[in-house]
């Protein structure tokens, strides 16, 4: 299993100049899908509907996502819902149990962890990361912020 590709939008969006990536490099835009952004399954549990209604705008704005995205955007929010009530039950019952064999991990232990791994899959999927944040605040707007930058234009 390789690195998952960032899509092409995601890609734009930090790139260094029109149509390229970051490094340079011409974008495949792919298959020109419809970006209407899909909505809410019905059966979504309430954490992740309101997870749902929190990214969907922004993903949205940036054209992120298409109707075919509902599935991996509904896995997304279903993961954080997971991880949500896993945590809340470690805070509140705490990270071991008593049992037969003695002092063992409470099994909302590992199920927030395997939430989690599972929620920044899916989230390096829309561009929802710490990384990714930052490397969209980087390259938002144009090249006009360099006088902030003591090393640009000297040369």
């Amino acid at each position: 299993m390789g690195r998952t590709a960032k899509p092409a939008g995601l890609k734009l969006i930090e790139g260094r100049a029109a149509g390229r990536d970051s490094g340079g490099r011409k974008v495949n835009t792919g298959p020109e899908f419809r970006r209407v952004p899909p909505a809410a399954p019905e059966w979504l549990s309430p954490e992740a509907a309101a997870e749902w209604g929190r990214v969907m705008p922004e993903l949205s704005r940036l054209d992120l996502v298409k109707e075919q995205d509902r599935a991996a955007l509904a896995a997304y929010c279903e993961a954080w819902a997971t991880f949500r009530e896993a945590t809340e039950t470690v805070q509140r019952e705490g990270m071991t149990i008593e049992a037969k064999q003695g002092t063992l991990a409470h099994p909302a232990v590992g199920i927030a962890r395997a939430a989690g791994r599972e929620l920044r899959s899916w989230a390096a999927h829309f561009g929802l990361t710490p990384s990714t944040e930052q490397a969209l605040a980087r390259s938002g707007g144009d090249d006009d912020g360099d006088e902030a930058n003591p090393f640009a234009g000297s040369g």
